[in-house]
């Protein structure tokens, strides 16, 4: 080699009888490193991904509820409103069962009153 080369060129020098290994070991921990960054760095993309579909999801599932709220809302509304006229819904007793046809404009069939 030239006098005067680059003093980081250590290429003409050869390993030492006891740093071979130490390399090997440096050069396998280095992959292995590399390895490790790249699993974690997709665990956390993943990571990312599937929390932004639960969080379409749970949006999605917040509307729904509000939107069967409402709809329960309005459904009781009509239920109050027309309880006071259907005579179907009132105590159960024998002879309501089957209201006679004359008793009203509307024919209902008899069903247990549930609280909503």
């Amino acid at each position: 080699m030239a006098q005067g080369s680059d003093s980081n060129d250590t290429s003409y020098k050869s390993p030492s009888p006891g740093s071979r290994p130490k390399v090997m070991r440096r050069e396998k921990n280095r992959i292995a490193a590399q390895k490790s960054r790249m699993r974690q760095t997709q665990k956390a993309d993943s990571l990312h991904l599937e929390s932004e579909n639960l969080e379409k999801e749970n949006a999605a599932l917040r509307k729904e509820v509000k939107q069967l709220t409402e709809e329960a809302k309005y459904l009781k509304s009509v239920l109050s409103t027309h309880e006071p006229l259907c005579t179907g819904l009132a105590p159960q007793t024998p002879d309501l069962l089957y209201p006679p046809p004359h008793s009203s404009y509307h024919q209902h069939i008899t069903v247990p009153h549930y609280q909503l």
